[in-house]
């Protein structure tokens, strides 16, 4: 039985993957509709380790801040891709779908404050540079796709062990 998890749901989690149960997070919690109370900028993922095969993102990590102060400064992106690859399955996959650099639609929303470009998973989250391990990223994700759809870019990612 596979199961999906889609982070900012809204008042509906999407099923892309076709698992056979779905959750949702989000900041209202609805648990008729399976979706859980929670703000990841600054609470971690409600469910135990490895619970999924796939985790969604669809316009929700552009509103994640990179960095926050509560009252120390903490990467909270970093904070929620670390999240993303906990509660994936190894071999599970985590889709992003979120509007990019260089297009307006990335900036136009005053609650975007977490700009994504075409390179921020393959230099960061990935697992050949890993990058974001300088700001604590305890992860590696192998990219599986990237394409633009309009002005948002699909990213689909699946959680690897960590490189030596």
């Amino acid at each position: 039985m596979s199961r999906s998890l889609d982070i900012g749901c809204g008042p509906s989690p999407k099923n892309p993957f076709n698992a056979d149960e779905v959750f949702g997070i989000d900041v209202r919690e609805d648990l008729d509709a399976n979706i859980k109370c929670a703000d990841l900028v600054i609470e971690p993922i409600p469910f135990e380790d490895g619970y999924f095969d796939f985790v969604t993102a669809h316009d929700f990590l552009e509103h994640i801040p990179r960095v926050i102060y509560v009252p120390d400064r903490r990467n909270a992106f970093v904070e929620v891709m670390n999240e993303v690859y906990r509660v994936l399955k190894v071999g599970g996959q985590f889709l992003s779908f979120t509007p990019a650099y260089p297009h307006p639609e990335a900036f136009r929303d005053p609650t975007h404050v977490n700009i994504i470009t075409d390179q921020t998973f393959q230099a960061y989250f990935d697992n050949v540079n890993r990058w974001a391990a300088a700001y604590g990223f305890n992860g590696a994700f192998e990219i599986k796709l990237q394409e633009w759809r309009g002005p948002h870019l699909l990213t689909v990612m699946q959680k690897v062990e960590i490189p030596k």
